[in-house]
């Protein structure tokens, strides 16, 4: 039984590493290019709607600067606030630049709300997989770093007083 239980797991850890691989590839060839978010900011600063708006913070959503993720992520999140009807989709936008952010934990939050909602989204499944796998593979990174630390923490230690 427990050898079954440690199969699923490493299954499970292998989706989330190919959802992850798959992802991190889409997203590197789906960033836009300043013309789109020029045009866009253009259209959306002359006559501003909701979906001129979505449209704008969506492209932002996969940009590759820090500032504009984070624009991305406060345009959306109010969209969402103020009832806009594709409320899905601007989490889901949400939820992409905070994982190109490295906000992982909150990308996950994100998609865990919009899999409440849409239980069959395989978008935000997806990246819901490769925010887990980017957790899990922060949180043994940080581990290891400790684990490190100690150990040298420990050999000073000794070499202290060995003198």
């Amino acid at each position: 039984r427990f050898a079954a239980v440690r199969n699923r797991k490493m299954r499970t850890k292998q989706s989330q590493k190919v959802a992850r691989r798959d992802l991190d590839e889409k997203l590197r060839l789906s960033t836009p290019d300043r013309g789109l978010l020029e045009d866009l900011a253009v259209a959306c600063a002359s006559d501003p709607s909701p979906d001129k708006t979505f449209q704008y913070a969506f492209a932002l959503s996969k940009s590759r600067q820090e500032s504009e993720l984070r624009y991305a992520v406060t345009i959306l999140d109010s969209l969402v606030k103020e009832g806009y009807e594709h409320q899905i989709d601007c989490m889901y936008g949400s939820a992409t630049a905070l994982y190109l952010l490295g906000e992982f934990k909150e990308a996950r939050s994100q998609c865990e709300a919009i899999l409440r909602s849409k239980p069959d989204s395989r978008t935000a499944a997806e990246l819901h997989l490769a925010s887990i796998d980017a957790v899990e593979e922060e949180e043994e990174r940080r581990s290891k770093q400790i684990a490190i630390g100690g150990s040298a923490a420990v050999a000073v230690l000794g070499a202290a007083v060995a003198i």
